[in-house]
Parts: C-alpha cells; sequence; structure tokens
C-alpha cells in the first residue's frame, strides 16, 4: 500500500524543499516533515504561555492594525467641560 500524498503547489515551497534536500541529504519528504514538526511545536509553545501573555500579544496586535494618529481619549464623546455630548 502507498503513502498518503501531500501536493502543494507553490515554486518557492519547492525550491526551499529541494534546496533543503540538498544540504541536508534528506529526502524531501523527510525535510517537509521535520520543518512541520518544527512549526508545529513552535506553535504549541507560543499557545502554551500565561494567560497575561495572551492578552498582551493581542493587545499588541491591536495597535499594529490601528491607524496612525489614533488615540483613545473619545473625545468627541465629551463637551469643552468634561460631561458627555
Amino acid at each position: 500500500m502507498s503513502e498518503p500524498q501531500l501536493s502543494v503547489r507553490s515554486a518557492k515551497a519547492k525550491t526551499l524543499a529541494h534546496a533543503l534536500s540538498a544540504r541536508t541529504g534528506l529526502p524531501i519528504n523527510k525535510v517537509v516533515e521535520q520543518a512541520l514538526d518544527r512549526y508545529d511545536n513552535e506553535l504549541r509553545e507560543q499557545s502554551a504561555g500565561t494567560p497575561l501573555d495572551a492578552l498582551l500579544e493581542l493587545m499588541a496586535e491591536g495597535r499594529r492594525k490601528a491607524p496612525a494618529g489614533m488615540t483613545s481619549a473619545h473625545d468627541d464623546f465629551y463637551d469643552e467641560h468634561g460631561l458627555p455630548k
């Protein structure tokens, strides 16, 4: 019985896989398996952080997505005396 196959249609992935195979002497399927294992482990380690780490990452992501110059002052909701409009 033959192994299940994975087909990735990406010139960059093909080039990287062949280059790594040549450098390591490993067959392409082993190079891809090792790369996916490493990526999986990296993601697991990242998600194993504390809840505070997750919150800080969400906050940082929100800051990156905010338009330049945006503040959280909400001045448009209040008049010159600090009262709600």
